[in-house]
């Protein structure tokens, strides 16, 4: 009996056309002849013969498609936002597969204008619309080009309450009606009105494209990297205008921002010129210069070099050893015993640096 054409099927079966029907999508071949690869319907037309899956297949987001997301971590130069709708799919309450389920927008794409890093846009917990602009191997998004892009909904860092829009002061296009918050969004003209766009509406000119910031919203941009915006509270903990950690702030930056490499001072042990190293040398390994190491790894350096390069580095070993002294472990010390009376009795045999008596496990 042949497959009819509406017949539903399962991954596996075998199915048996007619031999003026060419194969499409969702039919194999095996020595027993034709058979499905998905379950659903066939769907005989114009000669052509289709497995049609019966269910939705996950939601994967297309180049240009317009997604609706909730921001959810703040990285140095991109915002990650969890998918939460894509505009013109029927199947719109489709899970998303898990490579598919976030989208990042870097800090360029958010509007067009310099900005230091995605928290100075929007923040944690915003709700915005965004275009695809990238979908393998990882959905990426952009909220430039359209004034429909951008942030839909915003709430107060502060108090939670939902911002308001505002035209009062340049750079501070949002305000909070219970506290004294004003801040700044990439808005979008949607903002405030869900996902449905109202007419007449143009945000887009508090957004101020291409403007430069005014010297009090400058001193709250993130100059000196992404803030703390992992939660909305976290900017009010420490404040619009905080210092940078003490363990990154006396870091040395170069032109471009980025730590400077430090540079420690020692010899080469090849040639035995000074040089500089972006490392803390180790005694007993070798260190050369830029000339030596390119001598060495094109195989022009001599015998007699290496030979001498090794004595070199044996006699800086033994040096850092007897430098370094020997560590002892004494068991069975009495539990009252202090560190004086652990010296007195080592001292008579050699120089006591450091004693550690181990109490308990900490």
């Amino acid at each position: 009996m042949s497959t009819s054409d509406g017949a539903f099927v399962t991954p596996g079966m075998a199915l048996d056309l007619d031999g003026e029907v060419e194969t499409g999508s969702g039919i194999g071949t095996t020595e027993r002849g034709w058979i499905a690869l998905r379950p659903g319907r066939v769907v005989i037309s114009e000669g052509m013969a289709d497995v049609i899956s019966s269910g939705s297949t996950p939601r994967i987001p297309q180049i240009d498609e317009i997604i609706i997301g909730r921001v959810t971590r703040l990285h140095n130069k991109t915002a990650e936002i969890e998918i939460l709708h894509i505009e013109g799919r029927d199947d719109a309450d489709r899970t998303l597969d898990t490579f598919h389920r976030s989208a990042d927008i870097f800090v360029s794409e958010i509007v067009d204008r310099f900005m230091p890093s995605p928290g100075d846009g929007m923040r944690t917990r915003d709700v915005v619309r965004a275009r695809v602009i990238q979908s393998e191997p990882m959905v990426k998004a952009s909220c430039k080009g359209n004034p429909a892009l951008g942030v839909l909904h915003a709430i107060c860092p502060v108090c939670g309450k939902f911002l308001s829009v505002s035209d009062k002061v340049a750079d501070q296009n949002v305000t909070c009606s219970r506290c004294d918050y004003t801040g700044y969004r990439a808005l979008s003209n949607g903002y405030g009105h869900g996902h449905i766009l109202p007419e007449g509406v143009d945000l887009s000119e508090l957004n101020r494209g291409g403007e430069r910031w005014t010297p009090e919203m400058d001193g709250r941009l993130g100059h000196n990297g992404a803030r703390p915006y992992l939660s909305p509270m976290a900017d009010h903990r420490r404040g619009e205008d905080h210092e940078m950690p003490a363990n990154k702030a006396n870091r040395p930056v170069g032109r471009d921002g980025r730590p400077r490499r430090e540079m420690h001072a020692t010899k080469c042990t090849l040639c035995g010129t000074d040089t500089k190293v972006p490392f803390e040398p180790t005694p007993g390994k070798p260190i050369r210069c830029r000339d030596c190491m390119d001598k060495v790894k094109g195989g022009n350096a001599s015998k007699e070099e290496l030979s001498k390069e090794r004595e070199v580095i044996n006699e800086m070993r033994k040096k850092a050893e007897k430098e370094a002294g020997v560590k002892l472990f004494v068991g069975g010390i009495p539990h009252g015993a202090s560190e004086e009376e652990l010296r007195s009795i080592v001292e008579a045999h050699g120089e006591v640096r450091k004693v550690d008596i181990a109490k308990d496990k900490e």
